[in-house]
């Protein structure tokens, strides 16, 4: 119930900046694609910043663990990819 009360929330913040933008919603579509980047680029800010703060070092493979599959999801896989890791896959179950 928390979270869906932290999303009404948001939503209505956002609501709030569309009409002191005058920004009619629905938003025309490079505007909402826009906003949602900058959502989802808002949402990877707090873990880089807890990174760098932290004396671990901030390095690329920490950049494409933590942050990429929350910006680009699961990306596709083309063909030759699933014949690829097919057989791999099935010699470790032999």
């Amino acid at each position: 119930m928390k979270l869906y009360l932290l999303s009404l929330g948001a939503g209505v913040l956002v609501g709030v900046i569309y009409g002191v933008l005058n920004v009619r919603s629905p938003a025309p579509p490079v505007i909402a694609l826009v906003g949602l980047l900058g959502i989802l680029l808002g949402e990877q800010a707090v873990p880089l910043v807890k990174r760098v703060m932290s004396p671990e070092p901030l390095n690329i493979s920490w950049l494409k663990r933590e942050c990429a599959p929350s910006i680009f999801g699961n990306l596709p896989v083309g063909e030759s990819a699933r014949t690829v890791t097919k057989p791999a896959a099935s010699a470790k179950s032999a």
